[in-house]
């Protein structure tokens, strides 16, 4: 490390969502440098953190003094920044996707390996305190046998032109979905339509089907007349639900009692499950840190991200394809690590 024991990160990208990690790693006292070629977001980084050297080129950024990058450009650009700041000796921590391509990802994940670097990928809901709580409630068996998990990720806009709506929106919830079912799906139908702009899909169903009966959907939309941000999970002793816009997780005492007769509805009170108000972003943050701190890997380091990005494509080939159904090999992915 270059300033004591803390390790001195450049964000490159302090666009839309670039901004809240250079507001973090700025309150965390870890930003050295900020880099973005427009002037705009280089005036705001100046303002927010006026010690951060700012650059518009990569380059300098890439220099000894930095131990990490964070990547918050558009997804097209992510392969090419990694494989650079990799190359450069530097840790890497990477918004979603990984890359945009399985193989490139796979390339990064391996080069990263190979030469000790953590690689992290910022799937911010696994960090979500209400998320960990979920995880732990599932591990120690309150809601007993998994049976379905489905979310909900919908809202009114942000439109994008360079990425569709299962790119955009369904990797956080394709994340965590996959880290509470403990592996990948052995298939993947995905179903949408394309009304605002040709080719670029502005709501989508995926269907995820896993060993033992699992199942799975994620329903995304920017084309929708209300926000809301929703995942259930089903299990035979009970069922929680957390409303992420609300800011609640739910444990619900509900199940069917199957016996010779009619099955019956069972239904208890709901139990609201207190959870950390601490920024899920904030402990992203704090997370690539302590990675680089203490050299083990992330909760969503390169495998993860590869495991989601596998998803993804699968996905990406069943919409193309008007829904035909696409075939994965099972992976354990260790559901409860971390």
């Amino acid at each position: 490390m270059k300033s004591g024991n803390q390790p001195r990160v450049a964000v490159v990208g302090c666009g839309y969502w670039g901004r809240n990690l250079v507001r973090n790693f700025h309150q965390l006292n870890a930003l050295a440098a900020v880099c973005d070629a427009t002037e705009s977001a280089r005036d705001f980084a100046k303002r927010l953190a006026p010690e951060a050297f700012v650059t518009s080129h990569v380059e300098d950024v890439l220099t000894p003094d930095i131990d990490a990058l964070v990547i918050a450009t558009p997804a097209e650009t992510h392969y090419e920044l990694c494989y650079r700041a990799l190359a450069a000796g530097k840790d890497v921590f990477v918004e979603k996707p990984l890359a945009l391509d399985y193989e490139q990802a796979a390339d990064l994940v391996e080069r990263a390996e190979d030469d000790e670097r953590v690689l992290m990928v910022g799937h911010i809901m696994e960090y979500h305190p209400a998320i960990s709580r979920l995880r732990t409630l599932i591990s120690d068996g309150v809601l007993g046998s998994i049976y379905y998990i489905y979310s909900n990720r919908v809202s009114l806009g942000k439109v994008r032109r360079e990425e569709n709506i299962l790119w955009s929106f369904a990797p956080h919830d394709i994340a965590v979905i996959l880290r509470l079912a403990g592996a990948l799906p052995h298939q993947v139908v995905c179903c949408g339509g394309s009304y605002l702009q040709s080719n670029i899909a502005d709501v989508t169903v995926t269907h995820l089907d896993f060993d033992a009966g699992v199942r799975a959907h994620v329903h995304v939309s920017w084309l929708h007349p209300f926000k809301e941000q929703r995942l259930v999970v089903i299990g035979s002793k009970k069922m929680a639900s957390f409303d992420d816009v609300a800011k609640q997780l739910i444990l619900h005492d509900l199940r069917v009692d199957i016996g010779p007769g009619d099955p019956v509805p069972v239904r208890g009170p709901g139990e609201s499950v207190v959870f950390d108000d601490t920024e899920p972003l904030r402990l992203e943050c704090l997370a690539f840190l302590e990675s680089i701190q203490t050299r083990k890997a992330p909760l969503t380091d390169g495998q993860s991200g590869l495991r989601v990005l596998k998803v993804l494509q699968a996905a990406q080939q069943s919409l193309e394809s008007d829904g035909t159904p696409v075939r994965l090999t099972a992976d354990s992915i260790g559901a409860n690590r971390g």
